[in-house]
């Protein structure tokens, strides 16, 4: 009977979790990008990268809901990093198709390094968390310094494409972007191998709630 009730409670807790602001911002992040892939398949550059600044704009705004309001929940723990994650690896994908991406097209080599990274970085979380138990996992400062480019990368493509215009610079950003993207998987890869090596007993730092986007 008790467990029945501490289900039922737990289910309620999550449903009030979900309309809480912050989460329903990453949830529009999450519904956006459908909308953004459409609209770059029917090759409108303005329209997409309308599209693109408003769902990125929902990741500062939820991030300052969740702060100022104090509505902080483990659903958004998880639904932050995802809607970023969903966002930015279908806007590199999209980015790097000719027929939708014109007359900038992201070269294949970098939107495979930023996604590889990710997928690196998430295999290896995976890893740690099933060995070590739930553990912290803040993001680096070249983590974040990661994001603010990629982010750049794609928002500059958008811009371009919509002036229908190729800087030549931009190739410098892309190479850029793309060492420090592996400087930083490499990096993770070290932070995780060190989580893995310690001699502390798995599961001891556990800290359920605490998961950090990176």
């Amino acid at each position: 009977m008790s467990s029945a009730l501490e289900t039922e409670t737990m289910t309620e807790k999550q449903k009030s979790e979900l309309w809480a602001v912050p989460n329903l911002l990453s949830l529009s992040r999450i519904v956006l990008t459908p909308v953004f892939l459409y609209v770059m398949s029917l090759r409108r550059p303005w329209t997409a990268f309308a599209v693109f600044l408003v769902a990125g704009t929902t990741d500062a705004l939820d991030g300052y809901a969740a702060r100022t309001l104090r509505l902080k929940t483990n659903l958004g723990i998880w639904l932050d990093p995802l809607g970023d994650k969903i966002l930015l690896t279908a806007t590199f994908i999209a980015l790097s198709i000719p027929a939708w991406s014109s007359p900038n097209t992201l070269p294949l080599w970098l939107t495979g390094i930023c996604i590889g990274r990710d997928v690196l970085i998430a295999s290896g979380a995976a890893v740690v968390l099933a060995v070590r138990g739930r553990m912290t996992f803040p993001p680096t400062l070249l983590g974040k310094i990661v994001t603010i480019c990629q982010v750049f990368v794609l928002l500059a493509v958008l811009l371009f494409n919509g002036l229908v215009a190729s800087p030549s610079w931009l190739i410098w950003l892309y190479r850029v972007t793309a060492v420090l993207t592996c400087f930083s998987g490499v990096q993770y890869t070290a932070i995780g191998i060190r989580l893995l090596s310690r001699k502390d007993r798995p599961g001891s730092q556990r800290n359920p709630g605490n998961k950090e986007q990176v």
